[in-house]
């Protein structure tokens, strides 16, 4: 039997539908969520990823802002205006839009942006609490990739999984989750001897590397769940094509469950990130309410 295929476009549906009730709830208090997205140069690369995330924002209740600068933009005047957009009330989440010219470290600006509203969970403050299993604002595609999981019929506890790839935003990330939710995980990168023979012995296998067809079917332990986080644009003979880090066709005959590129990791990341933004909302009003009960006193 092939494998099933997870419908990462339902599972955002229902979470976008959760976040617009909690997103009513606060704007009903006042305080209604809302984003700020800042590119900078030529915003062309980025141009999909922002017309996504606004129609994901309108349909969640939370305000999106998309702000362009130009590619001369310096380092200084970037940080004053992530500076001022942290001291704005009114803006409860910053997204930073990659690429960015050479010029501007994007490791800076992510530090830049107040932990409060740090809805993508980039943030070293948001990296390290994961360390600690507190998670408040995490990063949302090792987040929305461990939330798909947790959709399955796979007993989270004592779980044997395989994480191929370690970057520090995507695959450090969700080990750290998964260990907090009681998983046994092992984690592959470049330098691992072997990466099929601790594949083969997990129940489930993340791969966020960005090499289509990394992970074939031999790779993997009959019936296990093969969670694809990879975006990679290949030539076809039909044209261009977007797939992800796994041969789909060799994976989907030997996985019980198995993510498509695109339809799968893609749309919970972008649900996620509106669930950052509410609950980042729910945060700062909790923390300004506690702010001016300070000072009543």
């Amino acid at each position: 039997m092939r494998a099933a295929l997870i419908d990462g476009k339902a599972i955002a549906a229902d979470m976008r539908a959760r976040v617009l009730q909690e997103a009513e709830e606060l704007a009903a208090a006042g305080w209604k969520p809302k984003l700020v997205s800042v590119s900078v140069g030529d915003t062309a690369a980025a141009e999909l990823y922002v017309r996504n995330q606004q129609k994901s924002a309108q349909s969640a209740g939370v305000q999106f802002e998309a702000r362009s600068y130009p590619s001369e933009t310096s380092l200084e005047q970037l940080t004053g205006i992530l500076q001022g957009l942290n001291a704005d009330p009114r803006v409860n989440g910053i997204i930073i839009q990659r690429p960015l010219p050479d010029h501007i470290p994007v490791k800076v600006l992510q530090k830049a942006v107040h932990p409060l509203k740090d809805v993508e969970g980039m943030h070293p403050a948001s990296i390290g609490n994961i360390v600690y299993n507190d998670l408040a604002l995490g990063p949302c595609t090792a987040v929305a990739a461990v939330e798909i999981l947790k959709t399955l019929p796979l007993p989270m506890q004592g779980l044997n999984v395989t994480v191929i790839g370690h970057s520090e935003i995507v695959g450090k990330p969700i080990a750290f989750l998964l260990m907090g939710l009681g998983a046994t995980v092992t984690v592959c990168h470049h330098m691992t001897r072997s990466v099929a023979m601790h594949s083969r012995a997990a129940d489930a296998v993340f791969v966020a590397v960005g090499k289509p067809g990394l992970v074939t079917g031999d790779m993997l332990k009959p019936g296990a769940a093969l969670i694809d986080i990879g975006i990679n644009r290949i030539e076809t003979p039909d044209g261009p094509k977007t797939v992800g880090d796994a041969d789909f066709d060799s994976c989907a005959e030997v996985a019980g469950w198995i993510t498509p590129v695109p339809g799968g990791v893609g749309p919970v990341t972008v649900a996620t990130l509106m669930k950052n933004a509410v609950l980042a909302t729910r945060m700062q009003m909790e923390h300004y309410r506690a702010s001016y009960a300070e000072t009543e006193v």
